[in-house]
């Protein structure tokens, strides 16, 4: 029994001792581990440190496979295998090129060959590229396990293997592949289109492919994205460029697009709800990130100014995430690289076929004047320069038009500011009867009455003034952000998208600027000719106008003349041409309007009109009002002289 006992106690013993050898003998292995995986940390941020000497080949063969001695970082209990070396590629189709880096296989550069930056017509042009190569940096980051811990991993920090080049019918497909461990990698597979369809040659598909990665993933819900890079600038002048670079981006289901807006120096916006695309947008050019099987969800969305003169406009930034779960095995992005044309933008469309609303990013306007610029000012624009070269004709034309479709408003118009101008001694009679304050409400009852006998509609002179509004809105939107006008010359200006100059000023005056625009200068004199006939035409027959001269007159040619100074020429040209032809229909209608003839059908009007006649329900609940008023203000007197 003794025997059995000490057995017993032995055996426990020796199961205790062997144990605790166990648990320590594990202690010290972890513990060796993670001081390897510090020490290979350290490793790993030297080796991002050093610089990397690239060069640039057109569809290199694929690298060869690292040796057994080749940089590979242990991350957990997996290895992330980098390449050997860095490489570049550069593909290419009619619209534009592109350069790949393999260091976190991204764009590092997309230049367009069809369009060049602003140089004046002695120097030599270069071809528009959408931001600084030094700047590009695209990264994805997300866990893999390491036994009670998780280890982040950053693509960008990671040089990933070119797989290769292939060329398809159409297509060309660049493959970068990042070793995760045996059987198990991270694809980024990029698609440029030759299609010859600049909605599918501008856009990039990007399909992110993860190969047996879920048993190495840690618990997470979502894979972070980390998107910037600095824009150049691309035309003539910083103020106006900036004046329409942002950040643009859309969420689903909506209509419209938000923008973070102008500023000139900084700005960010926290967006908490799901994004469809994120747009770093240009006047006339920009890059587009395209969730397509997916929605990113959030996104932190930031820009900076860059100083006049640097050759930049703005740095931009997104940081946002898409879904992650361990069924998860891909995304599918797009890039749009290309121009802010409202034809190509409006045909790209989103993987179930419905429109992505990219065209949005260009500034139309609202409401009236945007449905006025996309469904006539843009359709008939496309019509003309498929037949006519000029567009100082087209923009000549389209004025014509315009002027032609209101012409009968105008009119309209001439002719009731005759009517005022042939019954103003009839005013004058009824402002001599009625001289006192007190009598007022009589007085302008008396004028409404006469206004009814002749069949005068006040109001009638501004209804032209209200339909004009909306077009010259529409024309103020379109020509500025119109890339049809972009490099295109007229007269003495080389690009009607920008101001002209015919005279650069060694100073700067404050809100006028440092040049001379001929294009401006003209409309202002042009509108200041327009201003002073209008003003003789409407105070001879409305008295009251004799007071705002100065401001109609002086003031508003002054400040179109400062204002519009440093806008686009093609613009100053509208509106040169617009109050040009505005006073020529003045001249032409008043030559065949005789005050004479008018006088005499005014004269009839009133002989045969029945004033006892029954009243409409407006004109009732109008002289009702106006007898109120009357007693309050009868009532108000005998008040103060009580």
């Amino acid at each position: 029994m003794n025997n059995n006992k000490q057995s017993i106690i032995g055996f426990v013993l020796i199961s205790l001792v062997f144990l605790a050898y166990v648990l320590y003998n594990n202690y010290q292995q972890t513990k060796f581990q993670e001081q390897q995986m510090v020490e290979q940390a350290e490793q790993l941020a030297e080796q991002a440190e050093q610089p990397v000497e690239t060069s640039a080949e057109v569809a290199p063969q694929p690298s060869e496979q690292p040796s057994e001695q080749a940089a590979s970082q242990p991350v957990g209990e997996q290895v992330v295998f980098d390449a050997p070396s860095q490489e570049e590629v550069v593909v290419e189709n009619d619209v534009m090129q592109i350069r790949f880096s393999t260091l976190g296989a991204q764009v590092v550069d997309v230049t367009l060959k069809d369009y060049t930056k602003y140089a004046p017509k002695e120097e030599r042009s270069e071809l528009v590229k959408l931001f600084a190569p030094e700047s590009a940096h695209f990264d994805m980051s997300f866990y893999l396990k390491h036994n009670m811990r998780n280890v982040k991993v950053e693509t960008a920090a990671h040089n990933f293997e070119l797989v290769g080049v292939e060329t398809l019918e159409q297509a060309k497909r660049v493959t970068m592949r990042l070793a995760m461990a045996e059987g198990a990698s991270l694809d980024f597979i990029y698609t440029i289109y030759n299609e010859q369809r600049p909605e599918r040659d501008y856009m990039v598909d990007f399909d992110v492919r993860m190969n047996g990665m879920s048993p190495l993933m840690a618990n997470q819900t979502s894979i972070g994205i980390d998107w910037s890079n600095r824009s150049y600038q691309n035309e003539r002048s910083f103020k106006s460029e900036n004046m329409y670079t942002t950040i643009a981006y859309h969420l689903p289901r909506e209509v419209g697009i938000e923008e973070l807006g102008m500023s000139e120096s900084d700005k960010q916006e926290e967006v908490s709800s799901s994004v469809e695309w994120v747009a770093f947008k240009q006047q006339f050019f920009s890059s587009v990130f395209i969730a397509r099987s997916t929605t990113f969800t959030y996104a932190d969305l930031s820009f900076d100014t860059a100083a006049k003169g640097s050759g930049y406009i703005k740095d931009f930034a997104m940081r946002s995430a898409v879904a992650y779960n361990p069924q998860t095995d891909g995304y599918a992005f797009s890039f749009y690289l290309g121009p802010n044309k409202f034809a190509i933008l409006k045909k790209l469309a989103a993987a179930d076929g419905e429109s992505l609303s990219i065209e949005r990013i260009i500034p139309l306007g609202w409401i009236f004047s945007s449905w006025i610029s996309r469904w006539v000012v843009i359709p008939v624009f496309d019509f003309l320069q498929k037949y006519i070269a000029s567009f100082g004709l087209i923009i000549l034309l389209l004025t014509l038009l315009v002027k032609l479709v209101i012409f009968p408003l105008t009119y309209k118009s001439y002719l009731s500011t005759a009517k005022m101008r042939v019954i103003r001694p009839e005013l004058e009679a009824i402002n001599a009867k009625y001289p006192r304050q007190e009598d007022a409400m009589k007085k302008q009852q008396a004028t409404m009455e006469l206004y009814k006998k002749a069949g005068i509609n006040p109001m009638s002179g501004c209804i032209p003034m209200l339909v004009q509004m909306p077009i010259l809105i529409a024309m103020f939107r379109f020509f500025p952000a119109s890339i049809e006008l972009r490099g295109k010359s007229f007269l003495w200006s080389d690009d009607l998208s920008s101001y002209d100059s015919v005279l650069d000023l060694p100073f700067n005056i404050p809100f006028y600027g440092d040049h001379v625009s001929l294009f401006c200068l003209l409309m202002a004199v042009v509108l200041f000719v327009f201003s002073y006939i209008n003003y003789q035409q409407t105070s001879s027959s409305q008295p009251q106008m004799a007071g705002m001269k100065f401001m109609t007159v002086y003031m508003m040619p002054a400040m179109m003349l400062f204002w519009f100074n440093d806008y686009a020429s093609g613009l100053c040209y509208y509106y040169l041409l617009s109050n040009l032809f505005t006073i020529i229909q003045t001249f032409a209608i008043r030559y065949f309007v005789d005050d004479n003839k008018v006088r005499a059908a005014i004269t009839s009007k009133m002989a045969s009109r029945n004033t006892k006649g029954k009243k409409s329900r407006f004109q009732q609940k109008y002289e009702e009002l106006m007898r109120q008023q009357e007693e309050m203000m009868r009532q108000q007197q005998n008040n103060t002289r009580k």
